[in-house]
């Protein structure tokens, strides 16, 4: 291995603060500016962000009530189980949080949680086109409180459109990564320190 000066900075940051000094003291001694500067230079090593995130929980199941952590009853896994039965619908698959109510009454094309099936592109076309010519049908009939209605749903309709083309587009597409240069991939010459 090969050390620089300012290695051992980085070596110090990371060190001090895994040790408990706090960051800004840190910052103070390093003689940086900005706080985001020092904790730039601070490492985070796997285990410590596993062992960061076990004393979150603990200490957040140390804060909630006992019993939210008992097993369900069978007819709550139920319960919970049919939740996720009932999200699947004709276009798709609602991500509606368990027990969470429907603000837009199921009219699940309106709704921004509706991840729409590619399989189901023809059937959406299909409600699209429906949507256009009722909102025609509003419009000569003077129905100006159903137009607006029919509007946004054609606008739900043609952004889950618009949502099938972008993961259309970007399976299909290639993403050219670069050829890496020799230099760029760490090579030194004698004239550098």
């Amino acid at each position: 291995m090969r050390f620089q000066p300012h290695g051992f900075r980085r070596i110090f940051v990371t060190d001090a603060i895994a040790n408990g000094m706090p960051s800004h003291i840190a910052q103070i001694i390093c003689g940086h500016k900005d706080i985001n500067t020092t904790m730039g230079y601070n490492s985070a090593y796997p285990h410590d962000a596993i062992e960061a995130h076990r004393t979150f929980i603990a200490r957040r199941r140390a804060l909630r009530p006992a019993e939210e952590y008992r097993t369900p009853s069978a007819e709550e896994w139920d319960q919970f189980l049919g939740h996720f039965e009932k999200r699947k619908v004709s276009v798709g698959t609602c991500a509606l949080a368990f027990g969470s109510p429907c603000i837009h009454e199921h009219a699940c094309v309106r709704c921004s949680l509706l991840r729409p099936d590619p399989a189901q592109r023809t059937r959406l076309e299909e409600i699209r086109d429906n949507l256009i010519a009722r909102i025609a049908e509003a419009e000569r009939e003077g129905w100006l409180g159903e137009v607006e209605g029919l509007q946004v749903s054609l606008a739900g309709a043609e952004e889950k459109l618009a949502q099938l083309d972008a993961c259309q587009e970007c399976r299909s597409s290639k993403v050219f990564l670069g050829v890496p240069l020799f230099d760029q991939n760490g090579a030194r010459t004698d004239s550098e320190p």
